[in-house]
């Protein structure tokens, strides 16, 4: 787990760098970059700084600021990531589904009907997808292929625009069953 991206994110802990997805084996490195840059890991609270933070991460040498950190390229690139946009989902930037007008809330799904929709997260059994409705779907993992997957990672990944087909709804629960085949 090396990447800014294998990590959690705290929304209210007592680090700031705990609203970013730097790994904590990283805080070290990018305490000591934002202070290279004139800044400290409180200042990524601050809206003011954040924006003078953005400016200033576009000038830092990757090669010559990795060295100095003893940390990689890549690494130090997803650091300077992070710090100009601390607390973001990545999930706001994926694309959203293109959606039925006559689809506008969950009482309007009917079984057998075809959508379109985004891949909202993977799971082991299975994967969430949005169509329109106030819930996401579930695509179980037998309903993903006509032939064995060992996981739906095989199939999907978070962001794919899916052809999915309504095969069961719920409506006491507000869970509607899909499928891909």
């Amino acid at each position: 787990m090396n990447s800014a991206q294998d990590s959690l994110e705290f929304l209210d802990g007592d680090n700031p760098l705990e609203t970013t997805a730097v790994h904590p084996e990283s805080y070290e490195a990018t305490e000591k970059l934002l202070e290279k840059l004139g800044y400290n890991k409180q200042d990524l609270l601050d809206k003011e700084k954040l924006k003078e933070i953005k400016e200033n991460v576009k000038s830092v040498d990757l090669k010559e600021t990795s060295k100095e950190l003893n940390i990689g390229e890549l690494t130090l690139k997803d650091i300077l990531e992070e710090i100009s946009k601390p607390g973001r989902d990545p999930r706001e930037e994926m694309p959203k589904p293109i959606l039925r007008s006559d689809v506008l809330k969950f009482e309007d799904l009917k079984e057998g009907m075809e959508l379109t929709g985004t891949v909202r997260n993977v799971v082991d059994f299975g994967a969430f997808v949005d169509v329109g409705v106030k819930h996401d779907g579930l695509v179980h993992i037998s309903q993903m292929s006509d032939s064995y997957i060992k996981h739906p990672s095989q199939v999907v990944s978070v962001g794919d625009i899916v052809k999915v087909k309504v095969i069961g709804i719920d409506m006491e629960k507000q869970k509607v069953s899909l499928s891909m085949k």
